[in-house]
């Protein structure tokens, strides 16, 4: 796929993640940003146990980082984060207490709704959850023409 490229980085997305107290909390480190994809590391939190038995983590956990990949994937093309307009998760394994790894990449660029993809593994590179998304990349209200 060919997309224009506004030169982000890792570190500009990073910025973005240290700003956010919800992704900031979530323990996002953007390790590599490239035109149309991102990986990041989300490190464990005790609060993500969902069942505290076996230390399995809340499947919430793996939706917000699937929205978060594929929303920031679109980094390079639109400049920003965007609307998610709508998303879908499949649930693969279960993971069990351990940092997780997000994988995103658009899947189509548009001028008003895109559609990318992520995926989510441990630490052993196991795919625990798989989604896609569309997301509202129109130009903002007051960047329109008028």
């Amino acid at each position: 796929m060919s997309v224009r490229t506004l030169g982000k980085t890792a570190a500009d997305v990073q910025a973005i993640v240290d700003r956010s107290p919800y992704l900031s909390w979530l323990g996002i480190e953007v390790l590599s940003l490239g035109d149309d994809t991102i990986e990041a590391k989300a490190r464990w939190r005790p609060e993500w146990v969902a069942n505290p038995g076996i230390g399995q983590t809340q499947g919430g956990i793996h939706a917000a980082l699937i929205d978060f990949a594929a929303n920031f994937a679109l980094m390079n093309s639109i400049g920003r984060p965007v609307l998610t307009i709508d998303l879908r998760v499949d649930y693969h394994r279960i993971a069990i207490k351990g940092d997780l790894v997000a994988r995103g990449r658009v899947i189509r660029l548009g001028k008003q709704v895109s559609s990318c993809e992520a995926s989510i593994f441990d630490e052993a590179g196991r795919l625990l959850a798989s989604g896609r998304g569309s997301f509202l990349t129109a130009p903002p209200e007051e960047a329109k023409p008028g």
